[in-house]
């Protein structure tokens, strides 16, 4: 059997969460994906092996994703088949420190609003940490979020956004109906 490894650079503030409470995080991930991991809480270096690239894969995101501040029970969703992750990097649009709180505050709205509503509407998980803006959620679903984000990074109207929001949803739900998903 060959083994696979994969080594990852996650904020040092975020090496307590990836290992839990008396390694209890650490232990489910390496259960759930049979993989091992090595972690270098000084420098936040994490070595994933395994022996099932795709595992791999999969395992290595869950761990980007604790990385940029989502729960682990969240990011172990990523096991699953369906579902992906997604990174929008806000430091690429962002000029300056004031503009990174104004696009995060975007993305976040008036008391999570924003945030929510995406969430509900794609029934993704966002987590704005840093410098990014995180997606966890159904593979079909997760670029209409993404799209949602981008949309209100770019400055339009957030009533635009929930808009195409409603639009998406009410496409996905005729083409699981027309499918037979739906019923």
């Amino acid at each position: 059997m060959t083994e696979y490894n994969y080594e990852i650079k996650i904020p040092k503030e975020r090496i307590a969460v990836l290992i839990g409470k008396q390694g209890e995080t650490k232990k489910l991930i390496e259960q759930e994906t049979k993989t091992k991991l090595n972690i270098d809480s000084q420098e936040g270096d994490v070595t994933v092996s395994g022996e099932d690239a795709l595992t791999l894969y999969s395992t290595r995101d869950i761990i980007t994703a604790i990385g940029r501040g989502f729960n682990p029970k969240i990011a172990l969703n990523l096991i699953k088949v369906d579902y992906s992750f997604d990174l929008i990097n806000l430091g690429d649009i962002a000029r300056s420190k004031s503009d990174l709180l104004r696009l995060k505050g975007r993305v976040i709205g008036q008391e999570g609003k924003s945030r929510k509503i995406i969430e509900e509407m794609t029934d993704c998980e966002i987590c704005i940490y840093g410098k990014t803006a995180g997606i966890i959620g159904p593979a079909d679903k997760s670029p209409i979020a993404r799209r949602a984000i981008e949309m209100l990074l770019g400055g339009s109207m957030h009533s635009s956004v929930y808009k195409y929001l409603e639009k998406q949803r009410r496409d996905l739900r005729m083409q699981d109906l027309s499918s037979g998903k739906g019923l």
